[in-house]
């Protein structure tokens, strides 16, 4: 299709028409984000002039960022969650949005912990349709030919919980999958899936995957891209096919779904497609039988471009991993999005994962920056917090959000750094979340530093051993005295006549204590208010089992995340019983006293 020259892009010469006025929207919204950043708090404060929240700081309809600012505070959940819970409980008043709060969109929180929940309304699927629109043209500037096969995404509802006032409480992306946008949404050659949407849309999780599975391998030599919303989801779906490939292949031979897809929604819409094919099943048994899984990805998907998912952040570590299954595929990070608010797009989809920058798009909520400082500097409630077009490159924030929805001056939580700018939008690295993880005594390890210790002590088994970190989390052990960190490990063996030694182990223990900050290395080796590190080895599967516990606790499929830390007993007993091997720091890390100026 010829595309009018008018409507080409800086970005780059479009595959269409339509992409081409996507991207032209994406220039004119970033060349002018400031004007549209004005016109979005006046539209958010003018339409919610008269909500209680707003009255409450007496802006007298004021929609000005200076009377704005000067009125309202920096809030974080806990000072919401009165309004929140009214608004649960069934106060239908105008608390903190002039539009009805169609539902509650849940964090995804953290296993033993209890769900946020963040007030959404209709038209905010309008909002996140668009940035889902602006995917797929974004894409096909670095990535050729796309419209001619399919995309296999494992993607997943969780059943919905209702409020006591009766609302709607479900993750966002379930919210997004039931929604006519998504169920009715127009053909798009570029946006094809393998999966059905009754596959998608069956809440039991098994039948859900094993249906997507299926279908991704009757349609195989069709995939060009697969994808989760997480790394560690693509990794879940490639080790249901290692424990059910037979029954899969049986299906594909016979012709007939297995009786335990008893959805009749899924029987349907898989009868219509699956016929047998001995040829295909055969191939499928070769290629799974095999103890060699390396390029798993490539060799039953041989035309995948590349891996759609997420790798920033904690989903870092699953990097290794992925490269191990696919045979070292790109990994594209698309979009940046939360329970709160969908933020923006990453412009170089097709870039390394540690240079994976997002642009924020202006039109999705009104945004500032409070600069992120060491502990013990000015308070967020205090300090000046920057608008978007004003962040400065190099610098770290925090993310403040104000919604359409009724939050107003919203910490999310999110460190974000920023790498350059697109037009006058700010492109940002996400950093990690706002939080500690581990500690003992004045110690205090976040979820970065906590990665990087990992990262740095994997590499003495991946060079002697071959053997990387599948999966990890952590645990402040007090009952030992002194207290300790405990780090749980399930490790990738790639060669097992070399696994890594007890010393091995021990030495990686060290490596970690070496890379954890100066406070902690102190309470080691001076103060012996830590006790050494211990990495315990849990057996393969076991995190997949801490997800199906945090699944049958109501966790989303789609949203889960392993914790960096668990405290919750019955989590910490679960990865105790699948305990393989323990192995402690044998000395004590490097600490010299710090000099006081």
């Amino acid at each position: 299709m010829a595309v009018d020259s008018a409507l080409s892009s800086p970005l780059g010469p479009p595959a269409c028409e339509k992409d081409a006025k996507a991207l032209q929207f994406i220039e004119e919204i970033t060349r002018n984000a400031d004007l549209v950043q004005e016109r979005v708090l006046e539209e958010i404060l003018s339409r919610n002039a008269e909500v209680e929240y707003l009255k409450r700081y007496k802006l007298n309809g004021a929609t000005d960022r200076e009377t704005f600012k000067s009125k309202l505070p920096v809030i974080k959940y806990e000072d919401l969650q009165p309004e929140i819970q009214r608004i649960a409980n069934g106060d239908r008043s105008n608390i903190l949005s002039a539009n009805p709060i169609s539902e509650f969109l849940t964090s995804s929180g953290t296993s033993a912990g209890e769900r946020k929940l963040m007030p959404t309304i209709k038209e905010e699927l309008d909002r996140r349709q668009l940035l889902y629109s602006l995917l797929m043209p974004v894409m096909n500037l670095y990535v050729p030919g796309l419209e001619n096969g399919k995309g296999l995404y494992f993607l997943f509802v969780k059943s919905e919980t209702k409020t006591p006032g009766g609302l709607l409480a479900r993750p966002v992306l379930t919210s997004y999958y039931k929604s006519e946008h998504f169920k009715t949404r127009p053909y798009d050659p570029y946006n094809v899936y393998t999966s059905p949407n009754a596959a998608i849309l069956c809440a039991d999780s098994f039948q859900s995957m094993y249906t997507q599975m299926l279908c991704g391998l009757l349609e195989r030599q069709q995939v060009l891209r697969l994808g989760a919303v997480f790394a560690s989801g693509l990794l879940r779906a490639i080790r249901f096919l290692q424990l059910h490939w037979q029954l899969l292949a049986n299906d594909i031979e016979t012709g007939t779904l297995n009786n335990k897809i008893t959805d009749p929604s899924i029987r349907d819409s898989i009868d219509e497609i699956l016929k047998p094919n001995q040829e295909l099943a055969n191939f499928i048994k070769n290629e799974c039988s095999s103890e060699n899984w390396e390029g798993i990805i490539t060799r039953i998907w041989p035309n995948t471009k590349y891996l759609d998912v997420i790798v920033t952040g904690a989903m870092a570590q699953y990097i290794p991993t992925l490269d191990y299954y696919s045979g070292g595929l790109p990994l594209a990070c698309t979009m940046y999005a939360s329970s709160e608010c969908y933020f923006g797009l990453n412009l170089n989809p097709m870039c390394k994962p540690s240079e994976v920058s997002y642009t924020i798009m202006p039109n999705m909520a009104y945004f500032e920056f409070l600069p992120h400082e060491p502990a013990g500097s000015v308070s967020g409630s205090t300090q000046k917090l920057v608008d978007l077009v004003n962040v400065e490159v190099g610098k770290e924030y925090e993310l403040v959000i104000t919604t359409y929805a009724g939050l107003y001056r919203y910490r999310v939580g999110d460190i974000l750094r920023v790498t350059g700018f697109h037009n006058s939008g700010p492109q940002f690295h996400f950093v990690r979340r706002k939080n500690v993880l581990l500690s003992i005594d004045s110690d205090k390890t976040d979820e970065a530093e906590l990665q990087s210790a990992v990262e740095n002590a994997t590499q003495l088994i991946l060079r002697d051993f071959n053997t990387s970190v599948v999966e990890y989390t952590s645990y402040a052990d007090t009952n030992t005295i002194p207290g300790h960190y405990v780090i749980y490990w399930e490790l990738l063996v790639k060669d097992s006549t070399n696994s890594p030694s007890d010393v091995a182990l021990s030495q990686c223990c060290l490596a970690m204590e070496n890379s954890l900050n100066s406070v902690y290395r102190q309470g080691r080796v001076s103060d012996n208010s830590i006790g050494p590190l211990e990495i315990r080895v849990v057996r393969n599967g076991t995190f997949e089992e801490l997800m199906d516990y945090a699944i049958s606790r109501g966790a989303s499929i789609n949203q889960y995340k392993v914790p960096r830390c668990v405290n919750f007993t019955p989590i910490v007993e679960l990865l105790d019983s699948r305990v393989v091997s323990a192995h402690f720091s044998p000395a004590l890390p490097r600490w010299t006293p710090e000099r006081r100026r």
